[in-house]
């Protein structure tokens, strides 16, 4: 689920001290009930570190989340932004990183590697502090692990799951490119039927949408 940002949550995040207030945010947001649980959040970061957007992947028990790589990915592969960091609440509200939270970044990180997208942090949360993993090292430590070294079975999986969002998004952005391409084409055709009825300037570009610099160069056409 697509967390929605406001303009002021749409800045840099250069630390993790950059993000916290953001994410403490929105953990607040959570009702009641879901405020028990883990969450575990995507954020996507641009290259110039620019927040892009925030996606809720998990939703799980109050001890654990449970999530998949692919996941965690897809929004990555779909917006394509280089970096992500992973968040996760602890309703417990203990910061220390579980055997599990590590495993979980060490496979995230391998998967990574494999897909293109780097994985810079990953933040455990409450309502009034947060544990860093870059901050205390973890993510240099776990980026030299080999626990969680995929196979070439798995890595020629995950190098196809990401292939195949690709072409998704490549057929999307080429229909959407299509139907602009026929809509602009359609939308000439009738400022050039106006020209020749003699309407004026201004009312071919209120009726068709064509931009003034457009519109004057059919004008300027002999067609």
């Amino acid at each position: 689920m697509n967390v929605e940002l406001s303009d002021e949550q749409k800045v840099k995040i250069r630390t993790d001290r950059d993000l916290y207030p953001i994410m403490r945010e929105i953990l607040l947001q959570a009702n009641k009930t879901d405020r028990g649980k883990e969450h575990l959040w995507v954020c996507g970061l641009a290259a110039n570190n620019l927040l892009m957007y925030i996606e809720l992947v998990s939703l799980g028990t109050m001890f654990r989340s449970i999530t998949d790589p692919m996941s965690v990915f897809s929004w990555a592969l779909q917006k394509q932004t280089p970096m992500i960091i992973i968040v996760h609440n602890h309703p417990t509200e203990k910061l220390a990183a579980s055997e599990t939270d590590e495993d979980l970044t060490d496979r995230m990180i391998q998967v990574g590697n494999i897909v293109g997208v780097k994985v810079v942090d990953h933040m455990i949360i409450t309502d009034k502090e947060y544990y860093s993993f870059e901050r205390h090292g973890l993510m240099a430590e776990l980026s030299r692990s080999k626990k969680f070294v995929p196979g070439f079975v798995q890595v020629e999986q995950l190098k196809k799951e990401a292939q195949r969002i690709g072409e998704e998004i490549g057929k999307k952005k080429g229909l959407i490119e299509g139907r602009e391409a026929g809509a602009k084409d359609k939308a000439v055709e009738i400022a050039k039927q106006l020209k020749r009825e003699g309407v004026v300037l201004d009312i071919i570009m209120k009726s068709t949408g064509l931009s003034r610099k457009e519109a004057e160069e059919l004008f300027l056409r002999d067609d």
